[in-house]
């Protein structure tokens, strides 16, 4: 089993189908796009010995070049390593290191200084000619290399955000089981449709690929090689069909953007959403401007976009009487996944009760690479312990409150940070809001709100305290309020919650 093997398939039987584009121009069609990535396998095993069950690591910003590197190192037997292109090249040459990546790709092959590679590593160019006579044998489509389906092909690293990153080893099989959910709980393909990265490929938005590649769909590199609400709306009304992967914020700026300019969604198909909590009142503004275009995924790196779904229809039918229940929640378990709620001894807790997320499935990881303490720690008896804290409705449906470790326990009770967000992100003069738990002497925590209010809007702590007393518990209530301009994000539009803690103790 070897998922280079779709992208040969859908070449033989659609050789002419238009495959890779740069913004509405076209790179290469199928055939095209198969050759160049059999012609980079057989350069990359006879001229730099890349072996089977080598690694390879990305790290650069999306292009299109990034998908025929990917199948080239599947056609070769090998794993992808794919690298935040935002993470410092220190960083980036540890997770190089920890991989043992044979080889690097970068975009201009000198994104490191001398030295800072481990010396088994070789860091290599797309930009220039060196790339392009790689690419340029054309080969006939010989048989990718056989692999079994517990073979590795993608290594992701966790964001590392309470010491050094994590390597999740996820298989073809992995992989595979992962894309044949999309068409069966999130959306269906034909070859009609083309998948846009505008979120990175070296995360969630680059495995989406794999679906649409064996479809015959068309794959759309924005010129601007990431995020631009206007150019995301231009180049969708152009190519049209436009599926993509979005975060929350993202998803925020499109809304935005369109209101500032008018545009409607024309071209745009599905944008599928996750990442990060969206709140009730932001999707339903999201829905009203853009139309019924919305998808809700919950996954992590370690079930890969697989543990939950949300569909359209879920999120629009608003004659259901448990409608605004649902539109809180992130949907029901996947198909090829068990999704249950446990208390710390691993028991289930009934309906309503809040615990720990556990999934288990043929698209959970096979561990953490090289970390065998870590992977007895996420992997128990089968079940993948996500470190999420949530409850399940009677008929399935799951509702986020929040990491186990952003609980906040105040007097003794717990308080979820997700059900305040929720409340103060429906205020009119709120445009983002993150609330996290500070230390207190009396309580043992207090409930801190971060927020961003909408520019020029008179906003204070008593008109939002006004409004918490009305819509929620008053135990629930942030005792203190922080406004500022913009809250601390990754790459990947998360909130850092953490860099939030870090200024209540400075």
């Amino acid at each position: 089993m070897n998922l280079a093997n779709w992208l040969r398939a859908t070449a033989l039987a659609r050789p002419a189908a238009p495959a890779l584009h740069t913004g509405d121009v076209m790179h290469s069609d199928y055939q095209e796009f198969a050759r160049n990535a059999c012609s980079l396998a057989r350069v990359l095993t006879a001229e730099h010995g890349l072996q089977p069950g080598d690694r390879v690591a990305l790290f650069m910003k999306n292009r299109v070049e990034y998908l025929e590197l990917m199948y080239a190192v599947w056609w070769a037997g090998a794993a992808v390593v794919p690298i935040n292109p935002k993470l410092h090249p220190t960083e980036a040459a540890w997770i190089a290191g920890n991989a043992e990546a044979s080889l690097i790709f970068t975009d201009d092959g000198a994104s490191f200084a001398p030295d800072a590679l481990p010396p088994a590593c070789v860091e290599l160019g797309v930009d220039g000619e060196a790339y392009g006579r790689m690419t340029t044998e054309h080969a006939d489509l010989t048989m990718p290399h056989v692999l079994t389906p517990d073979d590795l092909a993608w290594l992701f690293y966790t964001s590392g955000t309470t010491g050094r990153p994590k390597g999740v080893m996820l298989s073809h099989a992995n992989l595979l089981m992962m894309s044949l959910c999309y068409p069966v709980d999130v959306d269906p393909v034909s070859a009609e449709d083309a998948i846009l990265y505008a979120a990175p490929m070296s995360h969630g938005a680059g495995l989406y690929n794999f679906v649409h590649v064996r479809c015959g769909a068309r794959h759309v590199v924005p010129v601007s090689r990431g995020f631009d609400a206007a150019e995301i709306f231009s180049l969708a009304r152009r190519v049209r069909q436009v599926s993509m992967f979005a975060a929350p914020t993202m998803v925020k700026r499109m809304v935005e953007e369109a209101g500032r300019s008018g545009a409607d969604g024309d071209g745009i198909k599905t944008i599928v959403y996750g990442g990060g909590p969206m709140y009730v009142a932001d999707i339903t503004e999201a829905v009203a401007t853009l139309g019924p275009k919305f998808v809700q995924i919950y996954g992590q790196g370690e079930s890969p976009m697989t543990i939950t779904a949300l569909s359209r229809e879920q999120i629009c039918n608003r004659n259901h009487p448990a409608w605004a229940q649902r539109l809180a929640s992130v949907g029901e378990a996947q198909s090829c996944v068990d999704v249950r709620i446990v208390d710390e001894a691993m028991q289930p807790l009934p309906p309503g009760v809040p615990g720990e997320i556990v999934v288990r499935g043929l698209a959970v990881m096979k561990g953490y690479w090289r970390n065998e303490e870590a992977t007895r720690q996420a992997l128990a008896d089968g079940w993948l312990k996500t470190g999420d804290i949530g409850y399940l409705s009677a008929d399935g449906f799951l509702t986020l409150t929040d990491r186990s470790k952003d609980v906040i326990i105040s007097g003794g009770t717990n308080v979820y940070p997700r059900e305040v967000e929720e409340v103060l992100a429906q205020h009119p003069s709120v445009v983002e809001v993150s609330v996290v738990g500070q230390h207190d002497p009396d309580w043992g925590e207090i409930v801190v709100a971060f927020v961003v209010p909408v520019a020029s809007a008179e906003l204070d702590a008593d008109t939002l305290d006004q409004w918490c007393r009305a819509h929620m518990a008053s135990f629930k209530k942030p005792k203190k309020y922080h406004f500022c301009e913009d809250l601390p994000k990754n790459s990947y539009g998360k909130i850092l919650k953490t860099e939030l803690r870090k200024q209540l103790c400075a």
